[in-house]
């Protein structure tokens, strides 16, 4: 007699949760691990972001649930806008304020000063990323050379800036600046450049994105504020369709 053994199927942990989800990002937190709680709190079976924020950055974070994922590279190249600060008589190794300070300058440039370099940025441009970053060079990501102290500056790169615009001055130390750029283009990288074309030093001590794609804050959730509302009402009530990165 022939025995037919049984073929061990092993389920998909979690719910067929399809969709995308717009999140709101805190400080203080990687956008891996963001999706990784999104995908907790909706016990989703398969989560992926679009657009990589820093840490320190906070705003507009598209998760796609499910087959949603399958639309990410749709999404990735679409245009993004920051409103970030800008500080100037420190740079930093990171280019933002987590960063050691590894130069300092008296300099101070006045707003009139400012507005007229901003031309110099818009466009396509070219653009060395920060050390401290995501990409893989000989290898290895960026930053964890940088921490080894075995790191090196990225190769330079094209990259579009559609608009540059000077919104207040705080103080003479500060700026905040809103832009809109396309895909790969670095806040860090530019408020560094800003600094140098202006004859001082600078990085980034706030950053806050509010446009991704068709995504925007209107349409943004925290992650406490999903926590709250998924108790109260299905996840389907927080999603937008699987087809919203196609929109516009």
């Amino acid at each position: 007699m022939n025995f037919v053994l049984p073929i061990m199927v092993r389920r998909k942990k979690g719910k067929p949760v399809n969709g995308w989800l717009v999140l709101d990002k805190s400080a203080g937190i990687t956008s891996t691990r963001s999706v990784s709680n999104v995908r907790k709190i909706l016990k989703a079976q398969k989560a992926g972001h679009a657009g990589t924020l820093d840490p320190i950055a906070t705003g507009i974070l598209p998760i796609a649930l499910g087959e949603a994922t399958k639309t990410v590279p749709y999404l990735v190249n679409r245009e993004k806008s920051y409103v970030f600060t800008a500080t100037f008589g420190e740079a930093r190794d990171t280019d933002d304020s987590e960063g050691k300070v590894v130069e300092k300058s008296t300099n101070r440039p006045e707003s009139r000063l400012i507005k007229l370099q901003l031309n110099e940025f818009i466009g396509d441009i070219l653009q060395v990323p920060p050390i401290y970053s995501a990409l893989w060079v000989d290898g290895e990501r960026s930053y964890r050379r940088a921490r080894n102290g075995t790191g090196r500056a990225p190769k330079v790169r094209k990259v579009y800036v559609k608009s540059f615009s000077l919104l207040s001055r705080p103080d003479k130390d500060t700026a905040v600046f809103e832009v809109t750029c396309g895909k790969g283009t670095y806040i860090r990288s530019l408020v560094r450049d800003l600094g140098v074309k202006l004859g001082t030093v600078a990085y980034v001590s706030e950053l806050r994105r509010t446009h991704c794609g068709p995504f925007n804050e209107k349409n943004a959730i925290s992650l406490d504020k999903l926590a709250i509302s998924v108790v109260c009402a299905p996840p389907q009530e927080y999603l937008l369709s699987v087809s919203a990165a196609l929109d516009d």
